[in-house]
């Protein structure tokens, strides 16, 4: 069991307690106690960033779309409507839409809202398929790291809700400087209260 944190990880300008933060990702992946978690999790940080940059156009499979949102899910909350709603998508449909979203990257919103038309999917789940895409403008929706941050209030799985979130964690990441991405923020946050619960849209 990883310990509980004493302090609130955004009130930190330090950069060394974030990198201590994101350092400790893999560790808490594991600590969740979820069998597929850390197979999914290698894949949609490892592999799945270099599929989609490897294509020109670019665009997600009907096949990324479950496993990528296995991966939400196993994260986070399992909801088995929600992956059943996304399994049933068109094979076609799903290229189609994901390749039309992802040419108007770096739109804060649009590409959000284009995935989000999917069915099953929603901000939270499209936010996975853009973070994977572009970590530096687009970080995971997580109710866990939205919680963190005071100034949004109580999260929430809306297009608004998400460019509020976005812009906070891009915010923090240009204030940490280096390497840091807004990704990298969501991460160190995640990891700082030992994740679980987890997006749900």
């Amino acid at each position: 069991m990883l310990p509980s944190p004493t302090v609130n990880l955004w009130h930190e300008s330090g950069v060394a307690r974030w990198q201590s933060a994101l350092a400790r990702y893999d560790q808490v992946i594991a600590a969740q106690g979820v069998p597929a978690l850390t197979s999914l999790d290698a894949w949609y940080r490892g592999e799945l960033p270099e599929i989609l940059h490897g294509r020109n156009p670019s665009f997600v499979t009907h096949a990324e779309l479950v496993r990528l949102t296995e991966w939400k899910m196993a994260r986070g909350v399992w909801r088995a409507r929600n992956l059943v709603l996304v399994r049933g998508n068109a094979p076609d449909n799903v290229k189609a839409v994901t390749q039309d979203a992802l040419s108007q990257v770096p739109h804060p919103t649009k590409p959000i809202a284009g995935i989000a038309k999917l069915g099953g999917v929603g901000p939270a789940t499209a936010s996975a398929v853009l973070s994977a895409y572009t970590p530096r403008d687009y970080p995971f929706l997580d109710e866990l790291v939205a919680a963190q941050v005071p100034e949004l209030g109580a999260p929430a799985f809306t297009l608004k809700y998400y460019e509020r979130y976005a812009a906070a964690l891009r915010e923090r990441a240009g204030a940490l400087g280096g390497s840091f991405t807004c990704t990298d923020v969501e991460r160190a946050l995640w990891a700082h209260v030992g994740g679980k619960a987890g997006a749900t849209g």
